[in-house]
């Protein structure tokens, strides 16, 4: 799968981070492709252009928080997540998000809500 991704906690900081290294080393053992960006205290770093998002699968907004620039989702198949979600259980995350693929907006997951933002 093609994954973009963001993560984002409310003081931008640990969770953050926390869940951009679990998603991306998830990814990388589920042999998925993923660029994450991550919406911190340190600002907005590594940006999901908008052809990073057309050329996606699927979309994890992966926060605690409302994703800043949230309406470049808007034509993409979204799954949402706490950052705890994609820290305790990436690869939880990632069947969830497949279902989604999968189903054409039709996952399950507790811990998740989907479809078109």
């Amino acid at each position: 799968m093609k994954i973009v991704a963001v993560t984002a906690c409310p003081t931008g900081v640990a969770l953050t981070y926390m869940a951009a290294t679990r998603l991306a080393n998830g990814a990388r053992a589920a042999g998925h492709s993923i660029k994450i960006e991550t919406q911190g205290a340190l600002g907005v770093e590594n940006v999901l252009t908008q052809k990073d998002v057309a050329n996606a699968d699927v979309a994890i907004l992966a926060a605690d928080i409302d994703v800043s620039g949230a309406d470049r989702f808007a034509r993409s198949l979204v799954l949402r997540v706490s950052t705890s979600a994609a820290i305790e259980a990436p690869e939880a995350v990632f069947a969830s998000a497949a279902a989604l693929v999968g189903g054409g907006g039709a996952a399950s997951g507790p811990a998740a809500t989907e479809g078109n933002v």
